[in-house]
């Protein structure tokens, strides 16, 4: 069985981290396909929203500090199995790193269901996704300075855009863990359900958003990630030119009748 799985039904795509046994900690062979799966929901107009999870007790516990201690793992790539540093930066470059820009490009809702652990680079990958939802059970924790790491996949660029900077430096010096209310509390969580209501909360959580009107939820989507380096006046002039585009859409047609006529909105 593959290390990561991927599938699209009813336009929703799934990614499930699939190392149950090792808590769903990243491998090579999870990296290089959740590579593949992201490069396929950004290429693909089809697929309306995204859901990422893992599978078994755990969301994800980050590097897999078993192949790290042997040189292995997505420290390292085939061709670099030297320890040095350079062969571990070349290998972040080409591997996890990835995935935050890969994300980065995607403009459409990508959604994080955590449960059990999610430390190190597992919490970091939920916090590059646009929307965080936790069962009552999970655990997070930036636990890189444990093992004397540096959060080298962007947990560093991301977590204190979303606690603040006080907090995150808090949690990447203490390594911490936090349940899931605390965690909701700094911002880093979205929503907070009991466990035997995560799956079912999350499907219908991504089924309303895939029903929406899509080139809407785009564009608001990349107004609200540009915006964070933008000035107000670029801001208002990007958003005025979405608004030209968004009213001569279908969408925006069918939108204003459903309004009229009283009655549920059939987006296209």
């Amino acid at each position: 069985m593959a290390d990561l799985l991927f599938t699209v039904e009813n336009d929703i795509a799934k990614i499930i981290l699939n190392r149950p046994k090792a808590m769903n900690a990243f491998s090579e062979e999870m990296i290089d396909l959740w590579i593949d799966a992201l490069q396929t929901i950004r290429d693909t107009d089809e697929i309306r929203a995204v859901i990422v999870k893992g599978n078994g007790k755990s969301f994800c516990s980050g590097g897999d500090i078993k192949e790290m201690a042997a040189g292995k793992g997505f420290y390292y790539s085939e061709e670099d199995r030297v320890s040095t540093g350079l062969a571990r930066k070349n290998s972040l470059w080409k591997k996890v790193q990835r995935v935050p820009l890969l994300l980065e490009e995607i403009d459409k809702p990508v959604i994080a269901q955590l449960h059990g652990a999610a430390f190190g680079a597992g919490l970091d990958m939920a916090l590059m996704c646009d929307i965080r939802i936790a069962s009552e059970d999970a655990i997070v924790a930036e636990s890189y300075v444990k093992v004397g790491l540096v959060p080298g996949d962007g947990g560093a660029y991301f977590l204190p855009r979303l606690a603040g900077i006080d907090q995150a430096l808090d949690m990447l010096w203490t390594g911490k863990a936090l349940t899931a209310s605390e965690a909701k509390e700094k911002g880093l969580l979205t929503y907070v359900v009991p466990e035997d209501e995560l799956e079912t909360f999350t499907e219908n959580y991504v089924k309303k958003i895939a029903e929406g009107p899509q080139a809407s939820i785009r564009l608001i989507k990349r107004a609200v990630y540009q915006n964070q380096t933008m000035s107000l006046r670029a801001s208002l002039d990007m958003i005025s030119s979405s608004m030209a585009i968004a009213t001569e859409l279908d969408d925006y047609q069918e939108g204003v009748r459903s309004v009229i006529e009283k009655r549920k909105p059939n987006f296209n």
